[in-house]
């Protein structure tokens, strides 16, 4: 169970409405209407939980489970305990995360402005939005209807916030438009000037940095990330990327729609990402480069070229996954040859 210091269960719900919620069909239940209490892991849940299972690691877990309820693959139905009804679907996880949402929906907003924050006149907030302790909004600022603000945030002159975005604690954004039902969690820094200058014996000469930085709707972006604004043209994020922790992404870079980037990530300046690329945690991807839709950038990767629609590369250099195995492969029978040898 979750600590309801923290999170607010909206439960119980009738097993028959967490099945049309799961997008699943109700095997094993003996009453439909049965109201199920939370969500809970297979080997804490008891009968008055659901659980998942996704992975057949866990299978003895789930064969031993006390939950009253699993969301399962048609393949696991038939080792399901007695007692356990299941909603079954060929998507379980993506199932249990709707659930679980429904059990434990965001927080809404509190309309009102706290008493410490600063707003500038010709700023326009929404109907219904919070803006919490010691805010900053800036002139010509608009925040859209039902947006949360937490403490310390500062909205900078001339930012547009669309409605139902929730701007974590002490994140700072300038330079840009953000769109609807965005998720910028604590830290995050939208807008920052773009590295970008000549260099010269005797001394650097900065570039100005006339873009702005576009999220489109429903993006998230984790904690102490950095979007940078474009030199000219605007750095984009496209709908519904999932951004990590710790990420950083340079000027004038482009997403598609859907793109995930892993933790300590970095994408240097005029890349551009196709709809669902996915890069991996620390990999880092130069600049002035394309990412086909759909390719997927292996953890540690250092990406010196074009990716191709749909293809996986690994090492740094990057190269196909394959030939990095290959090459693994090689390295580890030359390191045996050696110690043979000794």
């Amino acid at each position: 169970m979750a600590d309801p210091r923290f999170f607010r269960r909206a439960g119980p719900i009738s097993l028959q409405k967490i099945a049309e919620i799961a997008g699943g069909a109700l095997h094993h239940a003996k009453n439909p209407e049965l109201q199920i209490a939370d969500v809970s892991p297979l080997d804490r849940a008891g009968p008055d939980d659901i659980s998942f299972l996704d992975n057949k690691r866990y299978s003895d877990q789930y064969r031993r489970s006390a939950a009253g309820a699993c969301i399962v693959e048609p393949t696991f139905a038939a080792q399901a305990p007695a007692d356990m009804a299941l909603i079954v679907t060929p998507t379980p996880y993506l199932a249990f995360a709707r659930v679980a949402q429904a059990f434990y929906p965001e927080a809404a907003a509190r309309p009102g402005c706290h008493a410490s924050a600063v707003v500038d006149a010709s700023a326009r907030i929404g109907e219904g939005s919070e803006i919490g302790a010691h805010v900053v909004v800036g002139a010509g600022a608009e925040i859209g209807a039902g947006c949360r603000i937490e403490p310390g945030v500062v909205v900078g002159e001339g930012v547009h916030i669309g409605d139902g975005t929730h701007i974590g604690a002490n994140a700072s954004l300038s330079h840009c438009d953000v769109g609807a039902c965005c998720a910028i969690h604590p830290g995050v820094r939208i807008g920052t000037r773009g590295f970008g200058f000549a260099m010269d014996p005797g001394g650097h000469v900065d570039v100005p940095q006339l873009g702005t930085v576009v999220i489109e709707d429903f993006v998230e972006i984790g904690a102490n990330s950095t979007i940078d604004r474009g030199a000219g043209p605007d750095t984009v994020i496209g709908y519904g990327t999932k951004i990590d922790n710790l990420v950083q992404i340079g000027h004038n870079v482009r997403t598609g729609k859907g793109c995930v980037l892993v933790g300590q990530s970095g994408v240097a300046g005029s890349t551009v990402l196709e709809d669902f690329v996915v890069v991996a945690a620390q990999a880092g991807v130069a600049g002035h480069l394309t990412l086909g839709r759909g390719a997927q950038i292996a953890a540690a990767s250092g990406v010196m070229r074009d990716v191709a629609p749909g293809e996986k590369v690994a090492g740094a250099p990057a190269m196909p996954v394959r030939e990095f195995f290959r090459l693994v492969a090689l390295w580890q029978r030359q390191l045996r040859k050696k110690d043979v040898k000794k």
